[in-house]
């Protein structure tokens, strides 16, 4: 029995570390984003919480983006609450591109619908500092 909880403590310590990285692990600093668009999805979860924007570009073709933010309880303690964002509201993001180039970024400060600006990282994820 006691091996057994052993090699669960191991497994789940392990799967927690794969799902938690550094922000230079997945997104690069050189290269900064600004986005404007229009929430389509929300996902409130630890480690961190993503939500989904519709960007229009110049030529009018939509994308959508992913965004990463840090985890409910850095955001809670940032002054974002969980109602703060709504799906259908109009945002501008500016954060960092992922690494491979897809379109998911690293969500460093949220203008939400109402104007308020809020800071969505960590402070010790290894990201640039705002």
């Amino acid at each position: 029995m006691k091996l057994q909880s052993l090699i669960l403590c191991t497994v789940l310590s392990i799967s927690s570390l794969v799902a938690h990285h550094s922000f230079s692990a997945e997104f690069d600093a050189q290269k900064p984003v600004t986005l404007e668009g229009t929430v389509t999805r929300l996902e409130w979860a630890n480690p961190h919480v993503y939500f989904y924007i519709e960007v229009k570009d110049a030529s009018g073709a939509v994308t959508n983006w992913g965004c990463e933010t840090g985890g409910p309880n850095s955001l809670i303690r940032s002054g974002w609450r969980r109602d703060a964002m709504k799906i259908g509201d109009k945002v501008i993001v500016k954060g960092y591109r992922a690494r491979d180039n897809s379109t998911t970024c690293d969500a460093r400060q949220v203008t939400l619908a109402d104007g308020r600006k809020v800071f969505t990282g960590s402070s010790d994820d290894g990201g640039p500092k705002q």
